[in-house]
């Protein structure tokens, strides 16, 4: 008798399991494309503990690759504090903000190979202070430095015809076809036009000053690897008011595909080769 009743315990709570499970499958695929705090998915963005290597393709064509770092800031410990007070190795203390890293090569037609790296570091708010961006197409070197505490953009160029720098501030920045065209590069419209892409007649007021800011929106939603449909976070927000990004991440953070007008598509490594 008593191992009829033991039998029958563990069989309802078999079922019982199952059935939890089951039904939270189904409220799993009821909340697909449910609102998430953008904060907390780039919260997981920025303390992401895998790196992601990127191929880049435009139009379904390979011209690149990139590697995408994301790294917390530590403070340093004090002179006085003993190895026996210092957290295991792979914790932080304290967080004193974080940095975004991504650096590749690109190989397009008709031009000299390019490689590129990009820096963002941000406070413990999310809130950016320095951008510093780098792009090497030799002979050509160009170099952008902005920090959000001086209110300051430094733009470094460099040629057969030699070196040159220019600093801005960021009201000056609120006419940047003017800066562009003193510095002999294609304004805005120009640029989307070289991908082929249109700039918005609608969004070139003259005296309005440009917004780089982007609103994003995080969403629940699902991407195929290979045979299986896997949970992930889509980032998204429109460009100029036209154009979408979108970056799908991990659970963990890692970034697993990012969607960029023109159809530039930059897909995970690990994933592509699935």
């Amino acid at each position: 008798m008593y191992y009829r009743i033991l039998f029958a315990a563990i069989t309802g709570l078999f079922v019982t399991m199952n059935v939890l499970l089951w039904r939270s499958e189904l409220a799993s695929r009821g909340r697909l494309g449910a609102l998430v705090p953008t904060r907390v998915v780039w919260d997981k963005v920025l303390t992401s503990p895998d790196n992601s290597f990127l191929e880049i393709r435009h139009h379904g064509k390979r011209i690149g690759r990139g590697n995408w770092v994301a790294s917390i800031g530590e403070a340093l410990a004090d002179e006085g504090e003993t190895l026996r007070n210092l957290p295991p190795e792979g914790m932080v203390k304290r967080v004193t903000g974080y940095r975004l890293d991504f650096d590749g090569s690109l190989a397009l037609e008709e031009a000299p190979r390019a490689r590129f790296y990009v820096s963002l570091k941000l406070d413990t708010n999310q809130n950016w202070k320095e951008l510093d961006v780098r792009v090497n197409m030799r002979p050509l070197l160009w170099e952008f430095e902005a920090l959000s505490d001086t209110q300051q953009v430094r733009l470094l160029t460099e040629d057969e015809e030699g070196r040159r720098e220019q600093r801005y501030t960021f009201a000056e920045l609120r006419q940047p076809e003017i800066i562009l065209r003193e510095l002999g590069v294609p304004t805005v419209p120009g640029m989307l036009g070289l991908v082929g892409l249109s700039w918005p007649a609608s969004s070139t007021p003259t005296n309005s000053p440009v917004n780089l800011s982007l609103p994003w929106e995080a969403r629940l939603d699902r991407l195929l690897v290979g045979h299986t449909s896997v949970r992930v976070y889509r980032l998204q927000a429109e460009l100029f008011a036209r154009y979408k990004v979108a970056l799908l991440v991990s659970p963990v953070g890692e970034i697993l595909r990012v969607e960029l007008p023109d159809e530039i598509v930059l897909s995970n490594e690990g994933v592509a080769n699935f």
